[in-house]
């Protein structure tokens, strides 16, 4: 019911991507003079804007590797992480909860992580409507909330955790619960009260503050989880090291360079890092904690 609802908006600033119109993953490559590099982004509802730049960025590293890319979407994080083993994907931008959890059930490695706001980590932001009088995540007890998709960490894992650490769960604590699919419409179910509470990736709440968001101004940041690394930019195991490495040096040196860094600065992303394994370990012991309940 949430998602009709969200669905039925016009917004702007939200656009719904049509998975229709987006391009059909090969089974191989099609174009015998130029080899194509087939990418995906998790995310399903963004910004027009930004859905744009991560258009730029791919093309960006096409050129630099003189291979056409495809931009493939899918609706959920798991659709994306499955393609993988099947050997219909090169690279994708992904969360980190899959990173960390099952990078070895989908076969992948992560090659770079975003600096935002000069730091490579990001939290989970617990947000309710601002003009709500709830002030912790005690006084949504037997009220609605949103979360993201069932993979991500920042939309789902951490709010359980949370949960779990009071003992609950979210049957027992909340009256509802609903999957949006995306941070951007949890964020506007908030501000649209569709629910009382969401958990959000903080990068894009922040993202979207910074830019006057209409939606996010209507919110209020009620709780904030502990670091966890930003989520990666992963490649297929299935690709050669070579290219592996060419992509990295791609992507890790793209702010020293004026056309990479206008794209950047469009995502407000600083720069890129190689990814340390310690980064990602709270997402690893969150879970391990739950199993051992």
């Amino acid at each position: 019911m949430l998602l009709s609802l969200i669905s039925c908006m016009k917004d702007d600033q939200y656009s719904s991507i049509n998975f229709s119109d987006t391009v059909t993953v090969p089974k191989a490559v099609q174009n015998k003079n130029k080899e194509i590099l087939r990418v995906a982004v998790a995310a399903m509802i963004s910004p027009k804007e930004t859905f744009a730049y991560y258009r730029k960025l791919l093309s960006y590293i096409g050129t630099k590797l003189d291979r056409d890319t495809i931009l493939v979407q899918r609706k959920t994080y798991k659709e994306i992480n499955e393609l993988f083993p099947k050997n219909e994907i090169d690279l994708a931008f992904i969360c980190s909860g899959p990173y960390a959890l099952e990078r070895k059930k989908y076969t992948f490695q992560a090659l770079a992580t975003p600096v935002v706001r000069g730091s490579q980590y990001y939290q989970s932001y617990l947000i309710v409507n601002k003009n709500s009088k709830f002030q912790t995540l005690s006084d949504l007890r037997q009220h609605s909330f949103a979360y993201s998709d069932p993979n991500s960490n920042t939309g789902s894992l951490v709010p359980k955790y949370w949960l779990h650490q009071m003992g609950e769960s979210s049957k027992s604590f909340f009256r509802s619960t609903n999957y949006t699919y995306s941070h951007d419409n949890s964020i506007l179910s908030v501000a649209k009260s569709l629910v009382d509470g969401a958990a959000v990736d903080g990068h894009k709440w922040e993202y979207f503050q910074s830019k006057k968001n209409v939606y996010t101004s209507q919110t209020r940041v009620i709780k904030k989880s502990e670091d966890f690394g930003s989520p990666p930019l992963v490649a297929a195991l299935s690709l050669s090291d070579d290219l592996k490495k060419k992509i990295q040096d791609i992507i890790l040196l793209m702010h020293e360079d004026p056309k990479g860094r206008e794209i950047l600065n469009n995502l407000l992303i600083d720069r890129f890092l190689k990814p340390k394994e310690e980064w990602y370990q709270p997402i690893w012991k969150m879970q391990q904690v739950m199993k051992g309940a």
